[in-house]
Parts: C-alpha cells; structure tokens; sequence
C-alpha cells in the first residue's frame, strides 16, 4: 500500500512539474510574439514618420530622415534576403556573418542621425551632412552588394537546375516517341533477295528453251533442297526430309 501510495505522488510531482515546464514554455512564446509584434509596430510607425518627414520637410530635418529612410530600408532589405536564401544555401552564411558586422555600423549611423535630428543647433548639422551622406552611401552600397549577390547566385542555381531539367525531359520525350526513330527496313532487303532469285530463275529458263530448241542435252537437274529443310535464322533447327517406305 505504501508503494502504490510513493508510485501516484511520484506521478503527482510528475505531472505537476510537466504543467509548469509547458506554462513557461507558452508564456515565454507569447512573450516573444508579443515583443515581435510590437518592434513590427514601432518600425513601420517609425518608418512611416520618417517617409513623412522626408517628404514634408526640407532643409537639415528632411535631408536626415531621407538619409534614416534609405538606411533602414536597405538594411531591412538585405537581411531578408541573406535569411531567406541561407535556409537553402549554407554557403550564405559567411555572408550573412559579414552583415551582420555591417549591421552594428548601420546602427551606429543610424542613433547618430536619430539624435541629429533633435539637436538644435542646424548650422553645426548642415557642416555633417556630407560625411554623413558618404558613411550611409558606403554602408547601403556593402549592403546591396551582398544582397544583389546572393539573388545572383539563386538564380544562377536556379538556371542550372532548369537546363538540367529541360535536357532530361528531352531524352524522356526521344524515349516515349521510339517509333519515330528511323529503322532499316526489312522489306527492303526481302525485296532485294526476291529480284535476284526471279532473274536467276528467269536466266536458268532461257538457257532450258535455249536447250531444247537445239536439241543438246543440258546437264542433270540437280534435285531441289526441300524448302523446310532450310535453315533461316541459327536458332532455327533443321526439319528432317520425309523417308518414303
């Protein structure tokens, strides 16, 4: 009694620590849909802000949401694609590694541009300008390299796989169309074989009425081969002539 007893609160804490473990599990993946959900938001809220800002504004303001704007939408770009196309090509990986280096050089402009846009002092803003512009050109350039790259390469893999494909449906067609292929024909050859016996015989006919119109003597007949004694092809076994009794 004491065993069944030990077994069920054994199994009680079993239970009871399973409930626990899948709760967490659930709230934490909850959680995490939350946070995704919610850095969807403000990056889209954000982003909106800044196109109407690039578009709405001029001067120092604009100039620096339009740099924020295609910053950003660069980025976002690539790291779509290189995420994309590394589940299929592990060889991206090395590329994905080189932007994501390149991605703490994105932030870094990124925060130095959001805090320009609150400082006060657009004169001292207007002097940065262009070296700002020059470091947000080298970034989305590094940036659309590897993304144009990557989209090369799958399409490239895709080509090939496409020619393959199209060579072996080729062949698969040849195949089921076999009765297309020109094939020597054997009535050809029968035909070939049947003139040259009719002359022989014709040949043999004249020399017999040439015989008997000069009265000589033509030579013994030669007794003819039984026809199924013939052999046609080498698996063909000889017949045996008839014996007469």
């Amino acid at each position: 009694m004491e065993a069944v007893i030990l077994i069920l609160g054994l199994l009680f804490v079993a239970f009871m620590a399973l409930g626990v473990y899948v709760s967490v599990k659930v709230v934490g993946a909850a959680k995490r849909g939350v946070d995704r959900t919610i850095t969807q938001a403000r990056r889209t809220v954000e982003e909106t802000t800044l196109r109407a800002k690039s578009f709405g504004q001029v001067g120092v303001a604009g100039e620096l949401a339009q740099l924020r704007l295609s910053l950003r939408t660069s980025m976002r770009a690539t790291q779509e694609a290189l995420q994309a196309g590394v589940a299929e090509d592990a060889s991206l990986s090395e590329s994905l590694g080189l932007f994501q280096r390149l991605s703490v050089h994105g932030r870094e402009l990124d925060d130095e541009l959001k805090r320009l846009e609150r400082e006060p002092d657009r004169a001292t803003v207007a002097s940065l300008l262009p070296g700002l512009k020059q470091r947000t050109e080298r970034i989305t350039h590094s940036a659309e390299s590897l993304r144009w790259a990557a989209r090369d390469r799958a399409r490239q893999f895709a080509d090939d796989d496409l020619a393959a494909l199209n060579t072996q449906i080729d062949v698969e067609a040849g195949a089921l169309r076999h009765w297309t292929v020109e094939e020597p024909s054997a009535g050809a050859g029968a035909g070939a074989g049947a003139g040259a016996g009719g002359g022989g015989a014709g040949g043999r006919g004249v020399d017999g009425a040439q015989s008997a119109q000069t009265g000589e003597e033509g030579p013994e007949a030669l007794t003819a081969r039984d026809p199924r004694t013939q052999t046609g092809y080498p698996w063909q076994k000889t017949v045996r002539p008839e014996t007469t009794n």
